[in-house]
């Protein structure tokens, strides 16, 4: 069994929860399965829209600058070739989709061995307390810098703490998600993983119920 510390606002701890391994798909990290949604969600971040143009494409006149002998001048073609200043590219980059696809169940997997892998080197916490009756982000952040997650954590929370969500959109650093948009890219791409009590108990019951499917 793991255990995940809870601590309260004011960063003191005040107990562990217990939550089965296998539940994360075992013991042992799938390092590989990581790497593969790490580079899978760096690469549907990118654009791809580089746009050159080929000597067909660009402006200018397709007659031939000068004839091809006795000149005593090298051979040249017209004035949209490569090799002359604003002629075409020889091999020019154009548009190109670097998505790449990966099976819901291994997205699922992955995102599991991520939450994993923040258990284990004790980078996942569950916070209790955070009930707002208004929007504070002084508040939001003073607990953040109480649990010493403010150099980088995931706030993940349940989707109806609104006030919750308003105290933390402009705290640098924090990436604030929904429990059921957490992915492997996002967890590993923060230093701290912080459950809400409300959050932690929903993801529970989503691992139970992917466990029985």
């Amino acid at each position: 069994m793991l255990a995940i510390p809870i601590y309260d606002e004011a960063g003191k701890k005040v107990g562990d929860e217990s939550l089965d391994a296998a539940l994360l798909g075992g013991d042992e990290l799938n390092t590989h399965l990581l790497k593969q949604a790490i580079v899978m969600y760096h690469a549907n971040r990118r654009q791809g829209t580089v746009a050159q143009k080929t000597r067909a494409e660009v402006d200018g006149s397709s007659r031939k600058l000068y004839r091809q002998k006795g000149t005593g001048r090298a051979r040249m073609g017209n004035a949209r070739q490569p090799v002359r200043r604003g002629g075409g590219n020889a091999f020019p980059r154009k548009n190109r989709d670097f998505g790449q696809a990966m099976p819901k169940k291994m997205r699922r997997l992955a995102r599991n061995q991520a939450v994993l892998a923040k258990i284990r080197s004790e980078q996942a916490v569950i916070v209790e307390g955070l009930d707002f009756e208004a929007p504070k982000t002084r508040r939001m952040a003073a607990a953040l810098a109480a649990l010493k997650v403010e150099r980088g954590c995931v706030l993940a929370h349940s989707g109806d703490e609104r006030n919750l969500h308003l105290s933390s959109r402009n705290l640098p650093r924090t990436e604030l998600m929904h429990v059921r948009e957490l992915n492997a890219g996002d967890i590993l791409a923060r230093r701290q993983l912080v459950f809400t009590r409300k959050a932690f108990d929903a993801f529970r019951t989503q691992l139970s119920s992917q466990d029985d499917a």
